[in-house]
């Protein structure tokens, strides 16, 4: 393990409770689909891997990648889990609930940048999840990854905290700001879901002890979304 590790992030959810927004298109034709044993190989392509053996880990271990095509090619893909979720950059298990779902590792192939595919892949998603009963949607990014932002914003995503990590060797310091006009039960909802059993909260910051765990893989292990 590292001796520190810093993080600034912002943490945006969907409840499907509150109605569908309306769907986000791209700018050129794309069809959606999720991926299956059958699609590794043109994934492995599309992230850039080698061998598609660490995916095919992800599915046996009950999470799934959707995709954007056109002309036939991947354009963009997102990864959803169900459940609990460790996270990578804040070094830490997202505590879902059975009904929550989280997107992550997301990203938009190059020659197809600018056109919203990953937009419209997360509208889609929202639509998704909606039709198999998720009740809340979450997804995250760093504060200065600017497409991640527009493409929450334009699938009808909203923030719902700030934050700030920071280990110290084995000291964690969590500092959250909630977002404007966020609910006292979504506001609930986020803390639950980033705040572990270690961890005490005081006021906005949150004070713990990190406990080796989970060895961290950069394939296999989750992280904050990116478009």
């Amino acid at each position: 393990m590292d001796r520190s590790a810093v993080e600034h992030g912002t943490l945006w959810a969907f409840e499907t409770s509150d109605g569908l927004p309306e769907p986000c298109a791209a700018r050129v034709k794309t069809s959606f689909g999720e991926v299956d044993d059958a699609g590794l190989d043109d994934l492995a392509a599309a992230m850039g891997l080698s061998t598609p053996e660490p995916l095919w880990e992800r599915l046996q271990e009950k999470r799934r990648c959707f995709i954007l095509k056109t002309n036939d090619q991947i354009a963009t893909y997102g990864w959803v889990t169900h459940g609990p979720e460790y996270v990578g950059e804040l070094e830490r298990c997202f505590n879902l609930q059975h009904n929550e779902a989280y997107i992550w590792d997301c990203a938009t192939v190059p020659a197809w940048r600018g056109q919203r595919c990953y937009s419209a892949l997360l509208s889609h998603l929202i639509y998704q999840l909606h039709d198999e009963r998720v009740s809340r949607i979450w997804i995250g990014a760093s504060r200065q990854n600017r497409p991640s932002v527009r493409g929450f914003v334009n699938a009808g995503f909203h923030p719902v905290l700030d934050l700030i990590y920071r280990r110290i060797y084995r000291l964690t310091l969590v500092w959250i700001t909630l977002a404007q006009h966020v609910t006292p039960s979504l506001a609930a909802a986020g803390y639950r879901i980033l705040l572990d059993e270690n961890e005490r909260r005081f006021g906005p910051l949150s004070i713990g002890y990190k406990r080796p765990t989970i060895a961290e893989h950069p394939v296999t292990n989750p992280t904050l979304a990116s478009g």
